[in-house]
């Protein structure tokens, strides 16, 4: 893929995942803001064009780096995919890590009162994400199943939700509501840095909310930029 100012950040990840290293790197937000042009995100962050295209470039020709191709897949795989990988890490992880959190807001809480806000943000994008997950499990993704087999055996998709069109984009806000609490939590914890205090329980729990982080990022791109819109773009086809 040919990478210029004009290239969709969404696109150009869900064409080579390595460049989400870059991305990361600069701080700019490739899965909820995943349709804004290279230009549009370097205006807006202040960031140089040329040696950041010249920096995907770089990442997109390497090749020791992870690059599944995700955009190749068949769309009931990759709902199969997302479902049992980052779901489950998703409920798994996350009772993991809330007594980690619990422990070190009650013996760290009174010198940094910024963890119980971190608790706080965490408990609820675990509640919040629980019922997002279950929609997508019980309504979406079944439909998406649905179509893509109607597709295959040329016959027309009946889905008990109608469109895929509107939960999608109920989903996608509700994507955009979880990046922007975990970019609170980031900032909360100065890019989940340990504290000079901080002991060994408190390093483990900022670095599995870090791999929580990374985990939804990579979950969210492949809804957003992948997923959802060829699901758009096939039930249009089909129509």
């Amino acid at each position: 893929m040919e990478i210029s100012k004009d290239t969709i950040v969404g696109d150009l990840v869900a064409q080579d995942y390595r460049v989400a290293s870059v991305f990361k790197q600069q701080g700019i937000d490739f899965c909820c803001n995943g349709n804004r042009s290279i230009a549009e995100v370097c205006q807006q962050d202040n960031i140089a064009v040329e040696p950041l295209i010249n920096a995907l470039k770089e990442a997109a020709h390497n090749k020791a780096g992870s690059n599944i191709d995700y955009n190749s897949w068949p769309l009931d795989l990759l709902a199969d995919y997302i479902e049992k990988t980052h779901h489950r890490y998703v409920e798994n992880k996350s009772r993991e890590i809330m007594p980690f959190l619990e422990k070190i807001v009650r013996v760290h809480g009174e010198r940094h009162p910024e963890l119980a806000k971190v608790e706080h943000l965490f408990k609820e994008s675990v509640g919040e994400l629980a019922r997002h997950m279950k929609k997508e499990e019980l309504m979406l993704f079944p439909a998406i199943r649905k179509m893509v087999q109607a597709k295959l055996n040329n016959t027309k998709s009946d889905s008990p939700i109608g469109s895929v069109a509107g939960p999608i984009n109920v989903m996608m806000q509700e994507h955009d509501t979880e990046g922007e609490r975990f970019r609170e939590i980031s900032k909360l914890t100065d890019n989940y840095t340990v504290p000079s205090d901080g002991c060994n329980t408190y390093k483990i729990t900022l670095l599995m909310l870090h791999e929580f982080e990374e985990d939804l990022h990579l979950h969210i791109h492949l809804e957003n930029n992948i997923l959802f819109p060829k699901s758009i773009a096939m039930e249009e086809q089909m129509a």
